[in-house]
């Protein structure tokens, strides 16, 4: 479905068949052909083979892969995926990464499927890759090792060490192979919403499971940066639940807690739920490898049985701390730049607050003292 995308967005199918036939892999072809799933047009890619495939370990892929005359940044790049799939089977199974027999991921059609995507990323000038959440389909699957909960060991595995958010469905299905994980991790700069853009180009590549519920596509888009800003984009959690039964008290403190525990904010907003009872939403910002640890606290504190939860793009400028002195000793300043200047600045409260104590003064007085300092020692 990579490769397939790949091609229909434009990567030239006669160089990507002159790069894999530098693998030496023996009797095989590829076919690419058009195809609809949903009524959405698609392009599948499968590589067929037409003699026995022997399995593989990490060596001899790296091996094959090194003797070939893809570019050095694809060979790179697909021996990094292989090493990943390696890592993550060893630890399926127990045992060591160069141990490995890859059965299914060592045939050749996986290797051409590395390869390719690893060549079309290259091709295609594809500087920067984001992407959805995975979904990873469930059900059971038929391996090498016999029938498997869906996602497959190896997939999970894969999933966990590179934190990657998931969701289940919308089949009960394998929908996400290790191979395509491998591939998408080792390819994804960031997880998350579509980041602001113009569109060059699109290209579907069909998978091989029909369904009359949804398309089974993956959807490549390729374009520009919509802006110049050098902000800063990424992607955060957050975490939402509705609670009408806690005290104050017990709101502050867990609150408290989830700041503690490395929450971005934490924020509350007044709400009227049923039955008519008065009531607030307790939002927590996290980053996403945080988010279980502070739907832990919300469970454990005993406010809530159930959490929504939400991954969300956000933009951020790039912050710096000045230090300036004044009468009422030093003060830090929080700065917000944007594109080389200087947007926002503000006294940090703390620095203040310590000071305007010490001194016996207003909490103003020092803020604009800060200031004050500040903007005489600005370039103008």
């Amino acid at each position: 479905m990579i490769v397939a995308s790949m091609l229909d967005a434009g990567l030239d199918r006669q160089f990507l068949s002159e790069q894999l036939e530098s693998l030496r892999l023996g009797d095989f072809q590829i076919k690419v052909s058009e195809t609809k799933r949903c009524g959405i047009r698609a392009l599948s890619f499968e590589p067929e083979v037409c003699n026995h495939q022997e399995h593989r370990n990490l060596n001899d892929i790296t091996k094959i892969i090194n003797q070939s005359r893809i570019s050095d940044s694809a060979k790179y790049r697909a021996i990094e995926i292989f090493n990943s799939l390696a890592a993550a089977e060893a630890a399926a199974h127990g045992t060591q990464p160069g141990e490995i027999d890859f059965h299914e991921i060592g045939t050749v059609d996986s290797k051409a499927d590395i390869v390719s995507a690893s060549v079309g990323l290259e091709a295609l000038k594809i500087e920067k890759v984001y992407c959805s959440p995975l979904s990873v389909g469930g059900g059971v699957i038929k391996c090498a090792h016999g029938l498997m909960p869906s996602p497959a060991p190896a997939t999970i595995e894969l999933l966990k060490a590179a934190k990657v958010p998931v969701v289940g469905g919308p089949a009960a299905s394998e929908l996400l192979t290790p191979t395509a994980a491998a591939i998408l991790i080792n390819f994804t700069d960031e997880f998350g919403p579509m980041p602001p853009m113009t569109i060059d180009a699109v290209g579907y590549g069909a998978g091989a499971l029909q369904s009359d519920e949804f398309a089974n596509v993956l959807r490549l888009v390729i374009g520009q940066a919509a802006c110049e800003s050098d902000a800063q984009t990424d992607c955060v959690c957050l975490l939402q639940t509705n609670v009408d039964d806690a005290t104050g008290e017990t709101i502050g403190f867990v609150m408290e807690r989830l700041i503690e525990a490395g929450a971005l904010d934490v924020f509350t907003t007044p709400i009227q739920t049923k039955h008519n009872r008065p009531a607030v939403t307790i939002s927590v910002m996290c980053s996403i490898d945080n988010a279980e640890r502070a739907e832990k606290i919300l469970f454990e504190q005993g406010l809530t049985l159930g959490i929504r939860r939400q991954f969300i793009q956000r933009t951020k400028v790039k912050r710096n701390f000045v230090t300036v002195e004044t009468d009422f000793g030093e003060i830090k300043i929080k700065t917000g730049l944007l594109n080389g200047g200087i947007i926002s600045a503000k006294p940090e409260y703390s620095d203040c607050a310590e000071a305007a104590k010490r001194n016996n003064v207003s909490l103003k007085t020092v803020q604009r003292a800060a200031m004050a300092a500040f903007d005489s020692k600005k370039p103008k």
